[in-house]
């Protein structure tokens, strides 16, 4: 099956940690963006991820993905280096991916320091695979929301998604209904999906950062949850949801809130500090808002449905538990467009 480990065959296989290091502040664990490293008077962070299924931006995917788990670990990304597998040697393809890699790498002012390019001829496009590096004074983990902590969300959910679907799937799209018009302006979400001016802008007020990326904004809260141990509940209305979003993903099938969803920054933020959190964010041009609360293991819901006795690190949707991560909605249409 296409798709992330789940949360116990990850677990499992991040049993192997090799030698044991005491420099390692974060090493790999479910729901943690990157690892962090003690240099002394710096942390060094570190965050690695593969671009294997989006094909035609998938440089500029690779580039953002990767440093925007840099970015909401609370450090400036710096260096990344790409390892690269061609399906075939057709120049065009190897010329167009190496101009997004360097645009975007150069818009963020991050240096391509190195990585691995070959031919690997099983494939039927190209796949990405990208380590992100920076440093910071303050490591923020992915775990570090604490009852009574307010999740603040940035854009909206599946804004990759979105841009997505109006590429790799334009034609279906449109088939099923969705306007030029539309279409034009989601491609654009593809400029969007960095995080690291926001991530920048409220990371002194934040307790914990993460990155939707597959599996969209529910699987980005559970992986919260399950890291702080605590649980989270949210409301659809409050997630703020992006017309053309709607459109492309009604058409396709897809639910915003589980499917690729990297453009979005999700941030927990102390109660009385919400309103602050929003302005940094609003102040830089980007539209945040407040989507939901994270709870402790042992408060209840009050919403009579069984939902106060279900365990941390589950997310409360609307009331209804969901105990475990969605798997990305995308993967269907991706496995459609396979068999036929």
């Amino acid at each position: 099956m296409t798709g992330k480990l789940d949360p116990a065959g990850l677990a499992d296989f991040l049993g192997a940690v090799g030698a044991a290091d005491p420099a390692v502040i974060q090493g790999a664990a479910y729901g943690e963006d990157a690892a962090a490293i003690d240099l002394g008077d710096r942390t060094l962070v570190v965050s690695a991820d593969p671009i294997s299924l989006a094909a035609e931006r998938a440089g500029q995917l690779g580039i953002h993905v990767a440093c925007n788990d840099v970015a909401v670990s609370g450090a400036d990304p710096r260096w990344v280096t790409s390892t690269v597998f061609l399906p075939d040697e057709d120049p065009e393809t190897r010329r167009t991916l190496a101009d997004q890699l360097d645009a975007t790498a150069s818009d963020l002012g991050v240096a391509i320091v190195g990585g691995h390019t070959e031919y690997l001829p099983a494939l039927d496009r190209p796949l990405l695979s990208m380590t992100a590096m920076g440093t910071t004074d303050r490591f923020l983990p992915s775990g570090g929301a604490t009852p009574g902590d307010r999740l603040v969300l940035t854009k909206g959910a599946g804004i990759e998604a979105t841009a997505i679907l109006a590429s790799d799937f334009a034609e279906e799209c449109r088939n099923a209904g969705v306007e030029t018009e539309t279409l034009e302006t989601a491609l654009g979400f593809f400029d969007d999906v960095s995080v690291v001016p926001e991530a920048a802008a409220i990371r002194e007020l934040a307790t914990a950062m993460h990155d939707p990326t597959e599996g969209g904004l529910l699987t980005a809260v559970h992986e919260m949850a399950s890291a702080a141990g605590v649980r989270v509940e949210i409301a659809r209305e409050d997630v703020p949801i992006r017309p053309e979003t709607r459109a492309c993903c009604a058409a396709m099938g897809v639910d915003p809130l589980r499917t690729f969803g990297s453009g979005a920054l999700l941030a927990a933020v102390p109660a009385d500090r919400v309103a602050e959190a929003v302005s940094a964010v609003e102040s830089i041009g980007v539209e945040a808002a407040a989507i939901g609360e994270v709870v402790a293991d042992d408060a209840g819901t009050g919403s009579g449905d069984g939902a106060d006795e279900v365990d941390a690190g589950t997310v409360v949707l609307d009331g209804t538990p969901i105990l475990d991560p969605p798997r990305d909605d995308m993967y269907a249409l991706w496995e459609a467009a396979g068999d036929s």
